[in-house]
């Protein structure tokens, strides 16, 4: 008779925690997954491109690194997501136009094609007759042009649906609270919720952390770990009427704005996002004037669509763009949070990290060595002594 698996608690509710949770339980462990509200974060706000090189810089080798290697895990992560749950995350394999309006855009074009090549993936540079014809609507002052097929998407919140489904017929319970981890004779033995109302324990093997931006700030986490998470505010729309508008996701360039377009299976139209350095979840009238400008500056057709949706969510920044992963110095915590802009891409490598640190106390997955948990040293304590 096989001896029962690890019981574990996830705390967080957000694309990383539900990925964990499932690929935890369909391994065979016992899993919880704490959150008041799953789905609702920042995963509920995201576009879904699935786009290493478009999110990189040159100086960010290790982080390109990593996102390539979940890149080359989505194709089977989507079969087995939409096996599991019966929800399509609605895959798209046809590549994501680069778009650049004025010279000075063309040269964020350029630095896309430089890297693409320095890492051999495919693209394509169009000419304005060749772009015309993949993409008929945008506007016909477009400069420059790749198409970049490497570049996938998903819709996130199909990921996000199917994700719960998976979870829970892979029998996770979901328990609506916050959480926070106990720690007894120097090692983390469960969760106890630190919200209101009445009071409730899990006891556990491995609690793993993976509340977002919010991880560092869960009560008792400093003592353990340095998470350097700062908030980093995105807005996105959702706009309807838009079927047949687009086939394939544009990353536009326009006069220095950052836009992309990702046309949806419903008919509509998402439109993101802004990256703004604040701590408020609030839709403004400067953060749609800003997506809507660019926006019908590249694709005219914009302004005659209808606003179904928009929500600004906070994305969790760290000091070096990359994620916090892995275990820490205290036994019994796996920590998975700090995925920036880069969440829904690096959702399937994350995944499978965790679960091999979980169930096997390893990984061999050397791409996620750079972003360990631990690599930030605990800010130095001024005492009043110390002063002269």
């Amino acid at each position: 008779m096989s001896s029962p698996g690890p019981r574990v608690v996830v705390l967080g509710g957000g694309v990383i925690g539900l990925a964990c949770a499932w690929s935890l339980a369909s391994r065979g462990a016992d899993v919880e997954l704490w959150d008041p509200a799953p789905g609702q974060g920042a995963s509920h706000a995201a576009g879904g491109m699935l786009a290493p090189v478009s999110e990189a810089t040159y100086e960010e080798e290790d982080l390109l690194a990593l996102a390539l290697a979940s890149h080359a895990r989505w194709p089977d992560f989507a079969a087995r997501l939409e096996a599991a749950s019966d929800i399509s995350p609605d895959l798209h394999t046809e590549g994501a136009l680069h778009v650049g309006m004025d010279l000075d855009d063309a040269r964020e074009v350029w630095r896309t094609a430089d890297l693409l090549e320095r890492y051999s993936l495919p693209y394509q540079r169009l000419s304005s007759r060749e772009l015309r014809r993949v993409a008929p609507a945008l506007a016909p002052g477009a400069r420059t042009a790749l198409l970049v097929e490497s570049d996938l998407w998903v819709d996130n919140r199909f990921v996000v649906q199917g994700l719960l489904a998976a979870a829970a017929r892979a029998g996770v319970e979901l328990v609506a609270r916050r959480g926070a981890p106990i720690v007894e004779g120097g090692r983390v033995v469960g969760v106890a919720s630190c919200d209101h109302g009445t009071p409730r324990e899990s006891r556990c093997d491995t609690v793993v952390l993976a509340a977002g931006v919010d991880s560092g700030s869960v009560p008792g986490v400093a003592e353990l770990v340095t998470l350097p998470l700062r908030p980093v505010k995105g807005q996105i729309l959702r706009m309807g009427g838009a079927r047949g508008l687009l086939d394939h996701t544009v990353r536009g360039t326009v006069h220095g704005d950052h836009v992309y377009l990702i046309p949806r299976v419903t008919g509509e139209l998402v439109i993101g996002a802004t990256s703004e350095e604040l701590d408020d979840t609030h839709v403004t009238g400067r953060g749609l004037l800003e997506l809507l400008r660019a926006a019908t500056t590249l694709l005219p057709e914009v302004g005659e669509l209808t606003l179904v949706d928009a929500v600004a969510r906070l994305r969790p920044g760290t000091p070096d763009n990359g994620p916090l992963l892995g275990l820490v110095g205290t036994p019994g915590l796996v920590v998975a949070t700090g995925h920036f802009r880069h969440g829904m891409l690096l959702t399937p490598v994350t995944a499978d990290l965790v679960t091999d640190l979980v169930l096997d106390g390893v990984s061999d997955i050397a791409e996620a060595t750079p972003f360990a948990a631990t690599r930030y040293p605990p800010p130095s304590r001024h005492h009043p002594e110390d002063s002269p």
